[in-house]
C-alpha cells in the first residue's frame, strides 16, 4: 500500500521546484541510462538531458531529484526496510571493530552511508521548498520578467558580476532577487504602509473629478462619492476576510484557491483590461495638457499639432520605456508622478479657496444634473480603483493584523481629498469646468504653465508602470511562465514586438476616445473596475467565508449591485457617447 499523503507532498514540492528550473534537463534514471553523460553531448530539444551537464550540476543535483522522484513509479510501503538492510550489510566485522581505531572507522562508515542514503531518498529540506514557494513570485502573481539579466541579480552582487568572464554562466539559483524580497517583505511599519496606501489610491483619476461633479451636480456627486467610498470599503473588508481564512499572495491566486483556475483568469483579465484603460486615459490626459501648455506658451489659438498628433508623439517615449523588464527601474518615474500630483493638488486648493473667498460660488452650479449624472458614478469608481494593491501591501506589513484599521483611515482621508477637489473646482468654475482642470487656471501664469508641463511629463513617464502588469499578464498567457528572452533571442524580440503593438493599440484607442475623455474614463470605471471592486470580492466571500444568512445576503446584494451598476452605467455612457 502506498503512502498517499507523502505522494501528494512530493507532487506539490515537485511543482514548486519545477517553476525555477530550466527546461530540457532531468535527474530521472531513464535519462541517465539513455546515453553517456559527457560535456560534449549535443542538446536535442526533443529529449531531456542529464542535469549533470549543467554548470555545478553535482551541487544542485538533489533539486532535480525532487521532480524525478515525484514522477517515478511508487513502490509499496513494505520495502521501507531497505535502508536498514543497507546499513546492516555494510557493517564491518566484530574482529575489525576491536582493532585500534575500529570503532571510529565503524562510526564514520555508518555516518557516510547514512548521508549517501539520505541524499537519494530524502528530499531537499522543507525550508528550501518553502522558500521557493513563498518568494518565487511577487504577491501571488509572478510579474518578474527574467529577460533582463539585471532583474535576476541582487543589487549587492552587481559589482561582483562585472568581474565575471564573458562566457561564464550564472549559478542555477544563485544571487536572485527573491532573496532580497525575502528580506524586504513583512517588515513595513505603520507609517510606511500609510504612505504606500495613500500613493496607491491618489493618482491621475483625481484630476477628472471636477468634470464628474459638473456632470452630476455638486450635491449628487458628493453623495455619490461618499457612497462609493463606503461600498468600496465594504468590498475591501470582504476580500480581506477571505484572505484571512485562505491565505494566498495575490488577488488572482486567492480566486484560484477559493473558486478555481478559471476565476483567476477572469480576475487577471479584468486587471489587464483596467490597466490598459488607465494607460489610454493617461495618454489623452497628457496630450490635452500639453496642448493647453503649448497654446499658452506660444500664444497661438491653433497649433500645427492637434490632440491625436500629440498622442502619437508620446509613442517615442512610451515604446522604449515599455521595453524595460525590471519594474524597479520605473519606480523613480512613479515617485516623480506622485510628487507633481501633490504639487498640483496644493495649487488647486490654494487657488480655489482664494477665488471662492473673493468671488463666491459660481451661479451656474447645480445640485443635480439629470442629463449626465451617470457619468459621475463611473468616474467615482475609476478614482477609487486600487484594489489590486490591497493584498500585496498587507503582505508587506510587519503587523498585518493592523492593516484593516489603517485601510479604513486611508479611505476616509482620500474621500475627503477627492470630495474637496471636486466641490471646490466645480464651485469655482461652474459650467465652465473643463475635463483637464488645470486648463481652467490662468494660462498666463508661469506657475500654472510649469505645473501643467511637469504634471503632463510625470503622467507620461508613469504610464509604463501602469502598463507593466497588463503586459506581463498577456506575455505569460501567450509565451508561458518559463519562456525567457535570455534563452532565446527570438522569444525576446517577439515580446518586444508584442509590447510595441500593445502600446500602439493604446494610442489608437486613446485617439478615438480623446474627443470625450470624461465618457471614456466613466466607461473604464463602469466596465473594467466594477467587477474588480464589487463583484469578485463578494463572490469570493460568498464561496469561501459566508456561513450565516445575513452574510450570504450581503454578498448576493453586492454581486447584484455590481452587475446592475456595470450594465446600466456602461450602456448609458455608450449611448451618450454615440449620441
Amino acid at each position: 500500500m502506498t503512502d498517499t499523503p507523502a505522494s501528494d507532498r512530493s507532487q506539490r514540492e515537485a511543482a514548486i521546484v519545477d517553476q525555477h528550473l530550466p527546461d530540457g534537463y532531468s535527474a530521472a534514471p531513464e535519462v541517465l541510462a539513455s546515453g553517456a553523460v559527457t560535456p560534449d553531448s549535443k542538446h536535442n530539444p526533443q529529449e531531456e538531458q542529464d542535469s549533470l551537464l549543467l554548470q555545478g550540476g553535482d551541487i544542485h543535483r538533489d533539486i532535480y531529484r525532487i521532480k524525478a522522484r515525484a514522477n517515478a513509479p511508487k513502490r509499496a510501503a513494505t520495502f521501507s526496510h531497505t535502508h536498514r538492510q543497507a546499513l546492516d550489510s555494510n557493517e564491518i566485522s566484530a574482529r575489525e571493530q576491536v582493532q585500534p581505531g575500529g570503532f571510529r572507522r565503524q562510526y564514520l562508515q555508518r555516518q557516510g552511508l547514512q548521508r549517501s542514503i539520505s541524499t537519494v531518498a530524502t528530499p531537499v529540506t522543507k525550508s528550501f521548498v518553502g522558500f521557493l514557494e513563498l518568494y518565487g513570485s511577487f504577491a501571488g502573481e509572478d510579474l518578474a520578467d527574467t529577460d533582463d539579466d539585471e532583474s535576476a541579480i541582487d543589487d549587492d552582487d552587481e559589482t561582483e558580476s562585472q568581474h565575471e568572464e564573458p562566457n561564464e554562466r550564472r549559478p542555477l539559483l544563485g544571487r536572485r532577487k527573491s532573496s532580497k524580497r525575502m528580506r524586504a517583505q513583512g517588515d513595513a511599519g505603520t507609517v510606511k504602509t500609510f504612505f504606500t496606501l495613500l500613493k496607491a489610491f491618489v493618482g491621475t483619476g483625481i484630476m477628472f473629478l471636477p468634470k464628474a461633479f459638473k456632470n452630476g451636480g455638486i450635491l449628487f456627486s458628493s453623495i455619490t462619492l461618499v457612497m462609493v467610498s463606503i461600498i468600496t470599503s465594504v468590498c475591501f473588508h470582504l476580500l480581506l476576510e477571505t484572505r484571512k481564512r485562505y491565505g494566498g499572495g495575490g488577488y488572482g491566486e486567492l480566486g484560484e484557491i477559493v473558486v478555481g483556475p478559471r476565476f483567476r483568469s477572469l480576475v487577471l483579465a479584468s486587471v489587464g483590461l483596467s490597466q490598459l484603460g488607465f494607460v489610454c486615459a493617461g495618454m489623452i490626459f497628457t496630450a490635452e495638457n500639453l496642448y493647453s501648455f503649448l497654446r499658452a506658451v506660444t500664444h497661438r489659438r491653433h497649433l500645427p499639432l492637434d490632440i491625436p498628433g500629440l498622442i502619437a508623439i508620446q509613442l517615442v517615449v512610451l515604446v522604449p520605456l515599455g521595453l524595460i523588464r525590471n519594474i524597479s527601474k520605473l519606480g523613480g518615474a512613479a515617485l516623480l508622478a506622485d510628487l507633481f500630483i501633490m504639487i498640483g493638488l496644493t495649487y488647486i486648493w490654494y487657488y480655489d479657496i482664494h477665488s471662492l473667498a473673493k468671488y463666491g460660488i459660481d451661479e451656474s452650479v447645480q445640485l443635480f444634473n439629470p442629463e449626465s449624472f451617470t457619468l459621475t458614478i463611473g468616474s467615482a469608481i475609476f478614482t477609487f480603483e486600487g484594489i489590486g494593491l490591497i493584498l500585496p501591501i498587507q503582505s508587506s506589513m510587519a503587523k498585518p493584523e493592523h492593516f484593516s484599521k489603517l485601510l479604513y483611515l486611508i479611505m476616509f482621508i482620500i474621500t475627503c481629498i477627492f470630495t474637496s477637489i471636486g466641490v471646490l473646482c466645480y464651485a469655482t468654475f461652474g459650467e465652465f469646468t473643463k475635463i483637464q482642470i488645470i486648463s481652467n487656471f490662468p494660462q498666463d501664469s508661469k506657475l500654472v504653465n510649469t505645473v501643467q508641463f511637469l504634471y503632463s511629463l510625470a503622467v507620461l513617464v508613469g504610464e509604463p508602470v501602469q502598463l507593466f502588469p497588463a503586459v506581463r499578464i498577456i506575455e505569460t498567457k501567450l509565451f508561458g511562465e518559463k519562456a525567457t528572452g535570455k534563452a532565446s533571442s527570438t522569444i525576446k524580440w517577439k515580446k518586444n514586438l508584442l509590447r510595441t503593438l500593445i502600446i500602439s493599440m493604446c494610442a489608437v484607442i486613446a485617439i478615438f476616445g480623446a474627443s470625450d475623455l470624461d465618457k471614456f474614463v466613466a466607461l473604464i470605471g463602469s466596465f473594467a473596475c466594477v467587477p474588480l471592486v464589487y463583484i469578485y470580492p463578494a463572490v469570493l466571500h460568498y464561496k469561501g467565508v459566508a456561513e450565516s444568512t445575513a452574510a450570504k445576503s450581503l454578498d448576493i446584494g453586492m454581486i447584484v449591485l455590481g452587475i446592475v451598476a456595470m450594465g446600466y452605467t456602461s450602456s448609458v455612457t455608450i449611448a451618450q457617447w454615440v449620441s
